[in-house]
This record gives C-alpha cells, structure tokens and sequence, in this order.
C-alpha cells in the first residue's frame, strides 16, 4: 500500500523471490518507476481510503504511508477488510511528536504516532497486535540535534540536508542500524526510536 517508487518492494522481492507481489500507489508517476523496477509484480492505481479488496491478500505492508493520511482510522479498517482472516498487517509509521520538524511538514506528513495512539488504532481497526517494537534507536541522538539545528536555521531548511554526511559516519550509521536489525530479529523491543514496526493478525 502506497509503494511509491517501488524501492522498498524490490526489497522484499530479492528477499522472497517466491512471493506473488502487488504494489499500490495514488499516483501513476510512481507507478511507472515500481514497475520498471520489480516488473515480476502486479500494479494498480488505489485509493489508501478506498480498498476494492475483500479477504484477496495474505500480508499487507504500508511502509510511511499512514502518517501522510488524515483518516488513517477509515484506511485501517480498508485494510483490515482486504486482508485474509489469519492475514498479517505490517506498518512502519514515523514515531515520537516531539520529533516533529520542518522535515515532517516537508514530507507532508499529518502526524507522528505516539506508541500507545498506533496500537489502539490498529486494534479498533479489528486486528490482534503480534509485535511492536520501535527502530531507528541508535540513530535518535543525532535525529534530536538535527531537529534542534533544523529550529535555528528554518529560514535556510533544505530537505535532503539529513541525508548529506560524509562517508565515514554513513558507514558507522549503517552498522549501528545492522545491529539494531539483529536485534529486531532476535525478539528484542525498543522502547524509543524515530520509528515505530507493528505487525498485526486479522483473527
């Protein structure tokens, strides 16, 4: 749901050849660049608040979508009824308000998600929550100074400022995320962290 440029689902792809992909988008310009990039899926142009799926998948996966969405609630329910019973719901939402920024207003994001307002949205949507856990913890220091260097400097906000740092610490970075997948994997939970991973089961 809302796969974008088709990135994260090409991922998955490598990860799981063997699995049969659908990817989703409201806009169609994405759309073409997902299906350059994962051509073995099928693709189609859909409304988050409008699913026209009954009981068709066994996993959905929204990766930032629903911080873009007003009526995140009506979107949970859409999902929850496209999803099989047994079917697994897996989000990934941007967490902690207080981490608000220029950043969050530039990537027109409604809200981030406190843990306790995700969970209880999830549940009334009707699903049974099997795990949630934040990530991004290693990295939330220095997603506080940037947000504290973003205040002093607003006037001079550039978008992809987070993403310029040399290569020395990019490298430290990804191997502090690398052992903070570890982890994820084996069982642990985070209780802070720039985002917020919750699976959940339609029973």
């Amino acid at each position: 749901m809302g796969c974008g440029t088709g990135f994260v689902l090409s991922g998955i792809a490598r990860a799981c050849p063997k699995l049969a992909l659908s990817g989703s988008e409201i806009f169609l310009a994405g759309l073409s660049h997902a299906a350059k990039r994962v051509p073995s899926a099928h693709f189609m142009q859909m409304d988050a608040g409008r699913v026209p799926f009954v009981e068709e998948f066994d996993a959905i996966g929204a990766f930032d979508v629903l911080e873009h969405i007003k009526e995140d609630e009506t979107v949970l329910a859409q999902l929850h009824s496209a999803i099989k019973p047994g079917g697994v719901l897996l989000l990934i939402v941007p967490q902690h308000p207080w981490l608000w920024s220029a950043s969050d207003e530039y990537a027109c994001h409604v809200r981030r998600y406190t843990r306790e307002e995700i969970e209880q949205k999830v549940l009334a949507a009707g699903f049974e929550l099997l795990r949630s856990s934040s990530f991004v913890t290693s990295l939330l220091p220095a997603m506080v100074l940037s947000r504290v260097l973003q205040k002093e400097i607003s006037k001079d906000f550039d978008p992809a400022g987070e993403l310029k740092i040399n290569a020395a610490l990019n490298k430290l970075f990804y191997g502090l995320m690398m052992l903070e997948l570890e982890g994820i994997r084996s069982g642990m939970n985070y209780p802070v962290g720039g985002s917020r991973l919750v699976i959940a089961e339609r029973k």
